[in-house]
Formats: structure tokens, C-alpha cells, sequence
């Protein structure tokens, strides 16, 4: 899994993330990152990012540059 160290993502970068009410499910909502929320440098979940569209989750995937 991609996603669990901050140096990994960028600000403007697609990813994949679950957001807190989807865990149980694991629903993965994909969007572009806006800001980086967790400040240490790495996290077991996932790094928490705020997306572009104001969604908060932790980072599953990062996708390729399209």
C-alpha cells in the first residue's frame, strides 16, 4: 500500500483515500490532494490529506499522473 509516508504525496497529486465514516467498508474515494494534515512522517492508515473538493481521508493508493 502506497500512502503511509508523507514524503510520497504532493500537494495537486490523485489519490485514493477512505474517508472516516467509509472504514468499516473500505470505500475508496478518489480525488486531488489540496493539503497534507498529518505531520508526522509516517503513518500505519495512511497519511491524512484534505482533497480539492474539501473531503478528509487517510491515503490508500496514489494514482499515476495522467
Amino acid at each position: 500500500m502506497k500512502g503511509r509516508r508523507r514524503e510520497e504525496i504532493r500537494p495537486g497529486m490523485t489519490v485514493e483515500i477512505v474517508q472516516k465514516c467509509d472504514q468499516r467498508t473500505g470505500k475508496r474515494t478518489r480525488g486531488v490532494v489540496a493539503a497534507i494534515l498529518t505531520n508526522s512522517a509516517e503513518h500505519p492508515h495512511g497519511i491524512k490529506v484534505r482533497l480539492q473538493d474539501g473531503r478528509v481521508g487517510r491515503v490508500q493508493d496514489i494514482l499515476p499522473a495522467e
